[in-house]
């Protein structure tokens, strides 16, 4: 029981890690695709990611020693699975689900269940997409066993049983049926009719750009860490790789510079973009606006980030004060919009020239 729980926390700590990876991407397609983001269906998708991480937890771990390694057999009888059913209800009577062949058989159906509801509700797809993908799935479960994870290992570590790949595959089956009781317009993820039509700036979809543009700048600055001390260790620079310091500058700066060049250049950060919200107007010129917009925001949070321990408190000052003047500002514009004199508005909102006050017309955009 201990070596399951173990499983289960390591499929639910994968899945967060890549529902974190994949969270800016997934907001930004929403708000493409159905013009808003749905906190259910994100969730939907993120029970998906843990379930994948299941799958691969339960069936291929724990890996064994290599010196310790039993060899496994294999059941390539279709028919031994009637055997096994006979005689649970042989020994058990109705009772034949106590049975621990029994019980066997029915938690290879249970395990991929979610997979033909997911495939269903998530994908809008039905029983004979269910049937390929729960027999496909489980056929490369059985064969990466049967390989000894692609000889990886000398032999099979574990029994590749026919069974298997009939009771997944009824259970794929089944979990498309039982998704049939889900609404039929809460199935798939259709592109919405209106998804291009401007909607209100809300609180929470400011704090989500926010939120968004935090998480993206966390994932580039882990990722620019690890690749400096990859890029370390390939190069023998052992002592570099444990001080550690010219991989959190990298880290640090990366995502500075990176959010930097986007705001200028298109007048958004990345949480701007994946939301869909734009800030315009003004009277400063155009460069200093989205400077001072940057430097109001996601940039000011990097920067203050990267300095010293002592400057801790000085950030989480800027973090309060941020998501108040969220709150406190009519149009959610928060300390970006009051510090570069521009209002938010909705990406989607047609644009219109803008008027300098000596009455000569700007680009869109300002």
């Amino acid at each position: 029981m201990g070596e399951q729980i173990r499983l289960g926390v390591l499929a639910i700590t994968l899945g967060v890690v890549v529902g974190v990876l994949l969270f800016v991407p997934f907001v930004a397609l929403s708000y493409r695709r159905r013009g808003g983001f749905g906190f259910g269906r994100f969730v939907l998708w993120g029970a998906a990611l843990v379930y994948v991480m299941a799958i691969w937890t339960y069936t291929l771990l724990p890996l064994p020693d290599p010196a310790t390694l039993s060899c496994a057999g294999v059941n390539t009888d279709a028919t031994a699975i009637v055997d096994v059913i006979r005689g649970a209800f042989r020994r058990r009577g109705s009772a034949a689900a106590t049975d621990p062949a029994m019980q066997q058989l029915l938690l290879n159906v249970l395990l991929f269940v979610p997979l033909g509801f997911f495939l269903r509700v998530l994908g809008d797809r039905g029983v004979v997409a269910a049937l390929v993908a729960g027999f496909g799935l489980s056929a490369f479960v059985e064969l990466t066993q049967l390989t000894g994870v692609w000889t990886l290992y000398p032999c099979a570590y574990r029994v590749f049983d026919v069974d298997d790949l009939l009771t997944n595959t009824l259970g794929a089956v089944l979990g498309s049926l039982l998704a049939l009781a889900v609404p039929r317009r809460l199935r798939g993820s259709p592109r919405l009719p209106d998804a291009d039509e401007p909607q209100p700036v809300t609180r929470s979809r400011r704090l989500l750009g926010m939120a968004s543009d935090v998480i993206a700048a966390w994932v580039v600055g882990v990722s620019a860490v690890v690749a400096v001390q990859l890029a370390l260790s390939l190069l023998d620079a052992e002592s570099a790789v444990r001080d550690g310091s010219a991989a959190r500058v990298v880290g640090s700066g990366v995502p500075i510079l990176l959010w930097l060049v986007v705001t200028l250049v298109t007048g958004a950060t990345v949480g701007d973009h994946a939301v869909q919200l734009r800030f315009t107007g003004g009277e400063l010129p155009i460069g200093l606006a989205r400077t001072l917009r940057f430097a109001g925001g996601i940039g000011g949070y990097l920067v203050l980030g990267a300095l010293p321990g002592a400057w801790g408190l000085v950030t989480a000052v800027f973090v309060v004060g941020s998501l108040l003047l969220v709150f406190g500002t009519g149009d959610r514009r928060g300390l970006p919009g009051l510090v570069s004199g521009q209002r938010l508005v909705d990406a989607r909102e047609r644009q219109e020239p803008y008027a300098a006050p000596s009455g000569r017309p700007q680009p869109p955009g300002r």
